[in-house]
């Protein structure tokens, strides 16, 4: 792995590794939003997804799938909320791409419908909203 001094995900101590792959490493989260809350990061420090190789996204997502099932069997959680935040603007806090996978509870949130459009919460209850206008609907 290439180590900037200042990348905190590229000086890892192996002793939080909970995963790894040829390309992949995932650890726990140190603030993590739920029990089993792991990230996946590419071992070269990248610090956009788009500028991850073809190979590095599939070595991800064979990591990610693989993280899902471990934490399915040591948490029991009834769903996931996969996400990547890109760039500042969208809540990137370490300049070394990362993959969050957020095992999810029943009760954990009063309302989980919406998911991820709970970052807008004035945009999250969509259900009962009429859709925007778009050429295929006037």
């Amino acid at each position: 792995m290439d180590k900037p001094n200042t990348c905190t995900y590229c000086n890892l101590s192996e002793a939080r590794i909970f995963d790894h792959s040829a390309l992949s490493i995932a650890f726990k989260d140190v603030f993590p939003v739920s029990p089993g809350h792991t990230l996946i990061i590419p071992r070269r420090h990248v610090e956009s997804y788009f500028d991850l190789t073809n190979q590095e996204r599939e070595d991800m997502t064979a990591l990610m799938i693989r993280v899902r099932s471990k934490l399915k069997d040591e948490f029991n959680p009834i769903g996931f909320n996969i996400g990547i935040n890109e760039g500042f603007a969208a809540g990137q806090t370490v300049s070394h791409i990362n993959m969050h996978v957020i095992p999810r509870y029943k009760g954990d949130v009063a309302e989980p419908r919406g998911g991820i459009r709970w970052i807008f919460p004035e945009k999250a209850v969509f259900w009962n909203a009429k859709p925007a206008a778009t050429p295929e609907t006037p």
